[in-house]
């Protein structure tokens, strides 16, 4: 049986344009994002940018100040350093819990990535990144875990965004998470643990 398409809105449409430049660095961290300007770039009324603009804004993507435009936030290293010192150890919670298991969802997000044409934008990378080690966390079946690692998702995704310099050939990317879940898959727990410390360390520029 085909399901009916549910029409996305205007709304909608232009919240999922900003994402996507926002997280693949089209639209850079510091930049204001105008009113004015986004509803003459895009034909549409201010009404709707200004509700879409509050959508990314409830995603963490975009911050606004009162009396100010909204503007995408800037993660620096300090703030690097400090996202993956409370990542750690939530992934090592995973690592240990999941550890001899394979997870359907993880390799299906790896799938997909590994699918993505090269000239894919690099929102579609972050997206199934996020995706597959957020079914790692949900494969847990702690909801305090997803919930604590829920809270770090919108910062976890725009530093994905510095990622594009490091993994510029994306085939390196889908091969180190391949790597991951087998890490994960064949065990035991202390390796599946090194493997995912190895690995964040790795991608993100730790020691």
């Amino acid at each position: 049986m085909t399901l009916p398409l549910r029409p996305v809105s205007t709304v909608g449409a232009l919240a999922d344009a900003l994402r996507s430049r926002v997280l693949s660095g089209e639209i850079p961290p510091g930049t204001t994002l105008p009113e004015q300007e986004i509803a003459a770039s895009y034909g549409v009324a201010r009404p709707t940018v200004r509700e879409a603009l509050a959508r990314l804004v409830h995603e963490g993507l975009l911050r606004r100040e009162r009396h100010r435009s909204a503007y995408v936030p800037e993660v620096t290293l300090s703030d690097l350093e400090d996202l993956m010192y409370v990542r750690r150890p939530l992934e090592d919670l995973m690592a240990g819990a999941l550890a001899g298991r394979r997870v359907p969802g993880a390799q299906a997000a790896l799938d997909r990535m590994a699918a993505l044409p090269a000239d894919a934008p690099w929102s579609e990378a972050v997206a199934e990144h996020m995706a597959l080690h957020e079914a790692l966390i949900e494969a847990v079946g702690s909801p305090r875990l997803e919930r604590l690692y829920g809270a770090l998702a919108a910062e976890t995704r725009l530093g994905l965004v510095r990622l594009r310099a490091v993994y510029k050939d994306r085939d390196v990317l889908v091969d180190e998470h391949r790597e991951l879940l087998d890490a994960i898959a064949n065990g035991p727990a202390e390796a599946a643990r090194a493997a995912v410390a190895a690995h964040l360390s790795h991608s993100w520029g730790g020691d």
